[in-house]
C-alpha cells in the first residue's frame, strides 16, 4: 500500500531527506559532465570546451521538455497518493509516461533535423561548429531515453521513494564515468566517446528507474488507449504550461550564449565550464525544486493547508543558506578551478568573475525554482509558465543586452542576476499569495463533540473532488464554491 508520508512529520526534515537524496543523484550526472569536460580539456584543445558549451546549450533544451513532462508526473501522482486514490494515480502515471515518449520522439526528430541550423543560431562556428554537430547527432536521438527516465524518476519521488530515484541517476553516473575514459582516450573517440558515454548513462538511469515503479511500487497498469484519449487534457494541463516554462530558461540561457559568443571562444570556454560548475555547486538546489512538489502536492492533497505554506517559508530558508555556503567555497577556490581544466586568459577571467560574485544571485533562481513548484502544484501552472517566460525574455534579453554593451561577456553575466534576481522576488511574493489565497478557504476545525455542519462537509467534499481523476480545479473557483456554499448553509439554520 503507497501511504502519503508527507502529510506528517517535520517539514524541514522532508525538504532536506528529499532535497539530500534527490541531489546526490542529480550532482552525480552533472558530475559527469563535468568530467566530460575535465577529460576534454586533457587533450589541450579550447575549442573542445566551446564545442561541448555551444552543444550544452542545445542539449538543455531538449532535457528541459523531459522537465516539464516530468513536473506533471509528480505532481499528478503526489496528488492522488495524497488522497488515498492509488488506482487513479496509476492510470494517470501510465497515460502520462506514453504521453511524454509521443511529445519526447516528435521534438527529437525536429531537433535532430536542425542541429546545424541550431548551433549557428547561437553563434558557433568553424571547427567548434563542426564539433560540436559531431557531439549533438549522437546524443539528440537519446532524448526520449532521458525523457521517459526523468518522468519514471519523478514517479518515485513522487510516492516518497527518494532514494531509488537517486540511486537511478548515481548508476548513471557510474556508468558515464567509466565509459568516459575509455572511450574519449582508450578509443580515442574524443568528443563523440563523451556523447556515446552520456548515451548509456541515460539508458542505465532509464531502465532502474522503470524496475523501480514497475517493481517495487507497482505502479504500471495496462495501458488502454480510450483513457488515454481522455486523460491527455489533464496531463497537459500542468505538462503544457510547465514545458514552456521549462523551455524558457534554455532559451534565455542560448541568447547569453550568442552574446558571450560575441567576445571569442575563450570567453565561450569559460561560460561552457561555469555551466557544468552551476549544477554541480548548485545541485541541491536544483532538486529543492522537484523534492517539494510531491511534499506539497500530498499536503494539498490531502487539505493541510498550513503544511503547504510551512514548506515554501522552509524550502527558501533551506535555499539561502545552502547558496551561501556554497558560494563560500567558490569564492575561495576559483583559482583552483581554472587550474583544474587547464584555462587562462578569458576564460579563467569570467570563471573568477562567476565565482566570486555572481554565484550569489543563484539565490534568486532557487526562490523561483521553489515559486514554479508551488505553481505546478497547486493548479497553477501558468503561473510558472509566465515567470519562466519573463524571465527569459523580460529579465534576459534587455539585461543582457545592456550588459554586454557596456561590460563585455562579465557584463552579460552581470545583466543576467539582475534579472533573475527581480524575477525570483517577484515570483516568492506571487507563490505567497496563492498560498494564502488557497488557505483561506479552509474550514476551521471543529470543537470536540460538535457534529460538523453541512457547510464544512460540503467544503470538505468540494475540496477533495480538486484530486478525482487528476483534475485541475482553480483554486479560486474553489474559494467561490465553498463560500457560496457556506452562506447557503446560514441561511437554511
Amino acid at each position: 500500500m503507497v501511504q502519503a508520508k508527507f502529510v506528517t512529520g517535520s517539514i524541514m526534515r522532508h525538504i532536506a531527506v528529499m532535497s539530500s537524496t534527490a541531489a546526490v543523484g542529480i550532482t552525480a550526472l552533472f558530475l559527469v559532465d563535468l568530467l566530460d569536460m575535465f577529460f576534454l580539456s586533457l587533450l589541450g584543445q579550447e575549442h573542445l570546451a566551446a564545442a561541448v558549451g555551444y552543444a550544452g546549450t542545445i542539449s538543455f533544451f531538449t532535457t528541459s521538455v523531459g522537465i516539464g513532462l516530468s513536473i506533471a508526473v509528480g505532481a499528478l501522482v503526489s496528488r492522488n497518493i495524497g488522497a488515498k486514490d492509488k488506482e487513479t494515480a496509476q492510470r494517470l502515471l501510465i497515460n502520462a509516461l506514453v504521453l511524454t515518449l509521443i511529445i519526447a520522439l516528435v521534438v527529437t526528430v525536429a531537433v535532430f533535423l536542425s542541429i546545424d541550423e541550431l548551433l549557428s543560431l547561437i553563434g558557433a562556428k568553424g571547427n567548434t561548429h563542426t564539433l560540436a554537430s559531431q557531439y549533438l547527432v549522437i546524443l539528440v536521438p537519446s532524448m526520449p531515453v532521458i525523457c521517459m527516465a526523468m518522468a519514471l524518476g519523478a514517479a518515485l519521488r513522487a510516492v516518497g521513494d527518494a532514494k531509488l530515484s537517486m540511486n537511478s541517476t548515481l548508476a548513471g553516473g557510474a556508468v558515464n564515468a567509466i565509459l568516459d575514459p575509455i572511450l574519449i582516450f582508450g578509443l580515442s573517440m574524443g568528443i563523440e566517446g563523451a556523447a556515446v558515454a552520456s548515451v548509456f548513462a541515460r539508458f542505465t538511469v532509464m531502465f532502474v528507474s522503470l524496475r523501480g515503479v514497475w517493481v517495487k511500487h507497482g505502479l504500471l497498469v495496462k495501458w488502454v488507449p480510450a483513457l488515454f484519449v481522455e486523460d491527455v487534457s489533464k496531463v497537459m494541463a500542468i505538462a503544457g504550461p510547465a514545458i514552456i516554462t521549462n523551455v524558457a530558461t534554455p532559451i534565455g540561457n542560448a541568447f547569453a550564449t550568442r552574446a558571450i559568443a560575441e567576445f571569442g571562444d575563450g570567453y565561450v570556454a569559460g561560460w561552457a565550464i561555469v555551466g557544468r560548475i552551476i549544477p554541480v555547486a548548485f545541485g541541491m538546489i536544483f532538486a529543492l525544486s522537484g523534492a517539494i512538489g510531491p511534499i506539497i502536492g500530498q499536503n494539498y492533497g490531502a487539505q493541510s493547508y498550513k503544511r503547504v505554506r510551512q514548506t515554501l517559508t522552509d524550502s527558501l530558508k533551506f535555499c539561502v543558506y545552502y547558496v551561501l555556503g556554497m558560494c563560500l567555497l567558490l569564492f575561495v577556490f576559483h583559482n583552483q578551478i581554472s587550474t583544474l581544466f587547464n584555462v587562462s586568459g578569458d576564460a579563467a577571467h569570467l570563471i573568477q568573475v562567476f565565482c566570486q560574485f555572481i554565484a550569489i544571485s543563484f539565490a534568486f533562481n532557487g526562490a523561483l525554482f521553489i515559486a514554479n513548484a508551488s505553481f505546478n502544484n497547486l493548479g497553477k501552472a501558468k503561473y510558472s509558465t509566465m515567470f519562466n517566460v519573463g524571465k527569459a525574455t523580460l529579465g534576459t534579453i534587455p539585461f543582457v543586452y545592456l550588459g554586454g554593451l557596456w561590460g563585455g561577456a562579465v557584463g552579460v553575466l552581470v545583466g543576467q542576476a539582475i534579472g533573475a534576481a527581480l524575477f525570483g522576488v517577484a515570483g516568492v511574493w506571487a507563490a505567497y499569495t496563492l498560498v494564502n489565497k488557497i488557505s483561506e478557504c479552509e474550514e476551521p476545525e471543529p470543537e470536540e463533540d460538535e457534529p460538523l455542519s453541512s457547510a464544512s462537509n460540503t467544503g470538505v467534499a468540494l475540496s477533495s473532488d480538486r484530486s478525482i481523476m487528476g483534475q485541475e480545479t482553480d483554486p479560486d473557483l474553489a474559494c467561490d464554491i465553498a463560500d457560496e456554499a457556506s452562506k447557503s448553509t446560514q441561511k437554511t439554520t
